[in-house]
């Protein structure tokens, strides 16, 4: 579905982070809904490199990019080489910054604030000096234990990860303040949908435990799964915010979800439905009680003003639309 009437002929847009799961879910927004665009994909390819917690330090995937016609760049947003040349050889008309390290359990706070929060600050300059709107992925993560519904402005980050995008917001705020581009952040709640699965154990629950229903395995849930709820959002809806931030109403953060908290046991009994199963639960003790959010919901009042958003599915709906890929994806990458 396209969400502008601008058809975006002769615009160059540049997406970082865009061999990862919403990245690529843009490039191919663009592909198909504005074929006239000039798409720039930048990603720091998956190397085999891993994090101090064992998990890889990129999930950019090039399989989340099999079908795409545009340009695509290897590379890392740390190297200032790499945004030099960048800036010689294009003139960007949109920034949508999706590149990050997104592991919220990583332990490198170094690698984790140059990355996350330097690394923007040099996309901002950039941006600012060629003119371009900047489109960029907070995250729910700021809110932390803050109570729900979470609200801008109500933060309480837990983690070195959520913290990282909360100093990406507040510069963000310095910048719309003193300079004339288009700025949005946008953050997102609990993502799910086709191309996360290369995120390895950080994709979802939802393609998790499709893949162990799949297996013939009991779906396994955290003791009182059925209170313990998330704003869980389908990929089309962040596409949608995406794109509805190229025109805002105003500059600003936003959240992206649902406004509708639902438990995790309601992802495996909606699952089951789809799939025509009845495998029993197995419970197991949360062991990250006492830094685990047991509720997230997010205010979107202001993003359907600021945006003109309103969010399309219900979980039911977003379950149901990615069922194909779930099981494509296990016949084809989990067997």
């Amino acid at each position: 579905m396209r969400y502008i009437d601008d058809d975006l002929k002769d615009k160059t847009i540049l997406i970082t982070g865009g061999a990862g799961f919403i990245g690529a879910n843009l490039a191919f927004y663009f592909q198909e809904n504005h074929p006239d665009a000039h798409v720039v994909v930048l990603d720091s390819f998956r190397s085999g490199e891993t994090l101090s917690n064992g998990n890889l330090k990129s999930f950019g995937h090039f399989k989340n990019l099999v079908g795409f016609t545009g340009e695509v760049i290897s590379g890392d947003i740390n190297d200032k080489a790499l945004l030099a040349k960048l800036e010689n050889d294009y003139d960007f008309d949109y920034i949508f910054h999706e590149a990050a390290i997104s592991d919220t359990t990583a332990l490198e706070q170094d690698l984790m604030i140059r990355t996350n929060l330097n690394a923007y600050k040099d996309l901002l300059d950039m941006a600012v000096r060629q003119g371009a709107n900047m489109i960029y992925a907070s995250s729910g993560a700021t809110y932390g234990d803050a109570p729900s519904p979470q609200r801008v402005g109500v933060e309480a980050p837990q983690n070195v990860y959520g913290f990282s995008k909360l100093m990406m917001d507040h510069l963000s705020r310095d910048y719309m303040k003193r300079e004339k581009i288009g700025i949005v952040g946008l953050r997102y709640f609990n993502v799910y949908g086709p191309r996360e699965f290369f995120k390895n154990k950080t994709a979802s629950m939802v393609v998790q435990f499709g893949h162990q229903i799949l297996a013939g395995k009991n779906p396994r849930l955290f003791e009182g799964s059925d209170k313990i709820v998330r704003d869980f959002i389908y990929i089309e809806d962040i596409i949608q915010a995406n794109i509805l931030a190229m025109q805002p109403r105003e500059n600003g953060i936003y959240n992206v979800g649902t406004g509708k908290a639902r438990s995790f046991q309601s992802i495996v009994d909606t699952l089951q439905k789809e799939l025509g199963t009845s495998m029993p639960c197995e419970y197991i003790p949360n062991p990250f009680v006492g830094r685990y959010q047991f509720h997230t919901e997010a205010d979107i009042e202001s993003t359907k003003q600021g945006l003109g958003y309103a969010p399309r599915y219900e979980l039911e709906d977003g379950i149901k639309a990615y069922i194909p890929e779930i099981k494509r994806l296990f016949e084809e990458e989990v067997k």
